[in-house]
């Protein structure tokens, strides 16, 4: 397909490794790992379009990025199965070229260092190995491997130059990891046979280190900062052994206790005439958990930025004149409520934090307050479920990360963008499905053996009738926010007098003034798209109902005209079952269950049009489709027909046609196989069936693909005369089809575009409704896309190049 598909809106969260994220300065770009791709976003572009390209070509996650600038900058990131990918990049398109894929190591790629304005770059592993590569334009070479005695996990590595020495003579190589001390290896004659020499170790933290950060200074030296899980940061400095290294500062008073781990020892690293004299330079005291990463700052002031699991940042400078480190700002999260740390098992907090900038701004002279801003955000792992509204106002999804979100499009005059504007859900198991009841309300389920339904807050219709042009739903009795109980599951609502503090003990006047103050924060008012910190703790959406019955899981939801119908993960009949609850009668269960399968039911869909069929399928292979029971003023269902082994394989998808008048269906299989079943009163001939049951669904046509597929969902938007099914695969290729409604004949397909293809499994698939806030005369339909990568996107594809060829009215 052309360049006519536009990928509107892309979300997708970022790996939880401190080294998976490189900024290029030149194009104001950051890269970081998003599963098993590299995301690449421009947080200055004033368009606030997000994520605006996704580099495929790993198959693990991605656990380390490298940018190394130059005429073409090469963007070198490595994965947790040990591969090393080596790609010129295009930073303002983001088009790229992959160069070279090598099997670095046996173990994930935990770190890299790259030297710019060299061919020389070092990994670490997690096979307890640092190797030394030399890349050009034709190959990636292995120069050497250190292995490290005693044997330690590298974590964290930099590398750098001699003084009046070019990279083929000599670098050094500081390694540090899962051990307490660092190590700085020198390195001659990289350009022949390159010879190793462990120079000296650097000791003084008290745990493991997270980071190193290297910069140049002005004596021709460098500045080198380590962090660790001690919670503490170290300065170390690197000068050039024909000068007399000298401590700046004093040791306060503050870090006496930790006197016997200070050092002025100097060591030295160097070859041939060329050395460093490296001595310990200051420790920088403040932070309350595990340091991740430090940052320098480019820019004539020495400034560094670190990331803590405690929350908080922390931007540090060396005074003038007294030459002590102080800690001149702290931004995040600082307060006793921030929850738990790493001691609890928590993996919370900054992973890493990185200093911006366009490339020209030189200088700032001065900075008082710091705001924190819009970023980007979305799942980090597994997408499994979509559900519009049913007027098309917002996307809802929800992943195994245990979230659910709702994106929706900002208005500003001409200019729209989609944006993060809920985290509706924030839950303590995997969610697995996500169903829509209203535009106020929603249900969701996961790995537990209830289902749970959301109303939608107040604050929230606000915020999304003013930045997004969605009406305020009719209900004036929406609740105003929520809030999640301390080792609770289920989201509280909170009304307008209530005060969530005053559930707990007061501890102290302090904590609990800024407790208070933090209660009162919420989305009344925002003019941007809510920030992390909103939408993790002022977003949620109260729970309204739980709905119990299923024995397992929950796998499957639908909802249509009061009645919503739910399965679970089941291996008998007896589990297997399909449970119909009345949202109009306080949510009870409506009697009795659906029996018709014998494992999991994986789809439940429900026709259009005044006549409601349910179909379901399942990993039985069977589909079966139930229609409502007119014998009784209950919602009850009743069987219309089943078809065992309608596929050779297990049933992950189906889809009903738009059309009211011509009725059939599409079941999609791991056997590769779209088939496509007839109503007999609307396809009898294309049936061709000698059976006089002109009311039973028999199989009309088939679609063959390349891989197992996961995903299939109509549309009319394009054309009233054909349906267009959209088609998502295992291995994440992503079709269009445009099939006559009249004979359900194939007459075009369309394979979209690689770059807007996904890198791992397509979930869901669901094309936008047409509601009366989605304009109905553009030229273009929007399709969610929900991935095993953890991305969701909308596509948006030109309608005029698919209905291209065909007849339309």
């Amino acid at each position: 397909m052309s360049n006519d598909t536009k990928e509107e809106y892309l979300s997708i969260g970022g790996n939880r490794h401190t080294s998976a994220s490189a900024w290029h300065a030149k194009s104001a770009c950051l890269a970081f790992g998003a599963d098993q791709n590299i995301a690449l976003w421009q947080p200055l572009n004033k368009s606030c379009r997000g994520v605006h390209v996704l580099l495929k070509g790993h198959a693990d996650k991605v656990t380390a990025v490298s940018i190394k600038d130059g005429a073409q900058p090469i963007l070198t990131s490595g994965a947790a199965n040990g591969e090393l990918i080596l790609r010129s990049w295009e930073p303002i398109s983001g088009g790229s070229r992959i160069l070279h894929t090598t099997k670095a190591h046996d173990g994930a790629v935990n770190v890299l260092a790259s030297l710019n304005d060299s061919p020389y770059f070092v990994t670490g592993s997690a096979d307890a190995t640092i190797k030394v590569w030399r890349h050009s334009d034709m190959s990636t070479e292995l120069v050497t491997t250190i292995k490290p005695k005693p044997r330690f996990i590298p974590l964290a590595l930099a590398i750098g130059t001699f003084p009046h020495t070019s990279p083929d003579r000599g670098v050094f190589v500081v390694a540090a990891g899962t051990r307490n001390d660092m190590f700085v290896y020198a390195l001659s004659n990289l350009s022949e046979s390159a010879s190793v020499t462990l120079a000296c170790s650097l000791t003084g933290h008290e745990g493991w280190i997270r980071s190193l950060a290297l910069r140049g200074s002005d004596d021709g030296g460098y500045m080198l900062a380590s962090t660790s899980a001690d919670k503490y940061v170290r300065i170390w400095r690197f000068q050039s052994s024909n000068r007399v290294p000298q401590q700046n500062g004093i040791v306060s008073k503050a870090i006496n206790n930790v006197e016997s781990t200070l050092t002025a020892k100097v060591k030295t690293v160097g070859v041939a005439d060329q050395n460093y004299s490296v001595t310990f330079e200051a420790l920088l005291l403040g932070h309350e958990d595990w340091v991740y990463s430090a940052d320098w700052q480019d820019s004539m002031d020495s400034k560094i930025l670190t990331a803590s699991a405690d929350g908080t940042l922390a931007i540090w400078q060396a005074d003038p004149t007294s030459g002590i480190w102080v800690s001149e700002t702290r931004l995040g999260e600082i307060s006793g409520l921030k929850g738990a740390t790493t001691a609890t098992g928590s993996s919370g907090g900054f992973w890493s934090g990185r200093w911006i900038s366009d490339g020209e701004t030189t200088a700032v002279i001065s900075l008082d307050f710091w705001n924190l801003m819009p970023g980007i955000g979305g799942h980090i792992a597994s997408v499994n479920g979509l559900s519009w509204s049913p007027q098309g106002e917002y996307l809802l999804s929800t992943s195994s990360d245990q979230t659910t979100r709702l994106h929706a499009e900002r208005r500003r005059g001409n200019d729209r963008s989609w944006h993060e504007f809920s985290r509706c859900q924030i839950h303590g198991y995997d969610c697995n499905v996500v169903t829509c009841i209203s535009s106020s309300q929603f249900v969701s389920g996961a790995d537990e053996k209830l289902l749970r339904v959301f109303n939608e807050p107040k604050e929230l219709a606000d915020t999304l009738h003013r930045l997004c042009d969605i009406a305020l739903p009719e209900t004036s009795s929406l609740p105003e926010s929520a809030a999640i109980p301390v080792l609770g599951l289920s989201n509280k609502e909170i009304g307008e007098a209530d005060d969530i503090i005053e559930a707990g003990p007061r501890r102290g006047d302090d904590e609990y003034a800024a407790a208070s103050a933090l209660a009162r924060i919420s989305l009344q008012g925002i003019n941007e798209p809510p920030n992390e910190d909103l939408l993790s703790r002022h977003s949620l959406w109260p729970e309204h109902e739980k709905l119990y019955g299923h024995g397992y899981e929950i796998s499957e939801s639908a909802y249509k005209d009061g009645i919503l119908a739910t399965a679970c993960k089941a291996s008998s009949i007896d589990h297997a079952t399909i449970r119909l609850y009345d949202p109009d009668n306080d949510w009870r269960q409506v009697e009795p269950p659906l029996t018709a399968h014998s494992l999991t039911v994986t789809r439940l869909v429900w026709s259009s049009g005044p006549n409601s069929y349910l179909l379901s399928v399942g990993r039985d292979r069977q589909w079966t489709v139930f229609s409502r029971d007119h014998s009784t003023a209950a919602k009850r269902l009743k069987l219309y027909q089943a078809m065992p082994k309608a596929h050779t394989r297990m049933i992950l998808d189906a889809a009903w046609s738009p059309s009211h008048e011509h009725v059939f269906f599409a079941t999609a299989g791991r056997d590769k196989v779209v088939k496509f079943w007839g109503h007999g009163s609307s396809y009898s001939s294309a049936v061709g069936s000698q059976r006089n049951d002109t009311d039973a669904f028999e199989l009309c046509t088939t679609l063959a693909r390349s891989s197992a597929v996961t995903a299939v969902d109509f549309t009319d938007r394009f054309s009233k005369s054909h349906a267009v099914l959209a088609v998502g695969e295992e291995d994440g290729t992503l079709s269009v089809h445009v099939f006559n409604l009249a004979s359900l004949k194939l007459e075009k397909s369309l394979e979209l575009a690689k770059d807007v293809c996904l890198s791992k499994s397509v979930n869901r698939l669901a094309w936008r409704p047409r509601g009366i806030s989605v304009e109905t005369e553009t030229t273009s339909v929007e399709l969610a896309v929900a991935g095993a990568d953890g991305s969701v996107r909308i596509l948006r594809i030109d309608t005029a190049e698919v209905c291209e060829g065909i007849l339309s009215e």
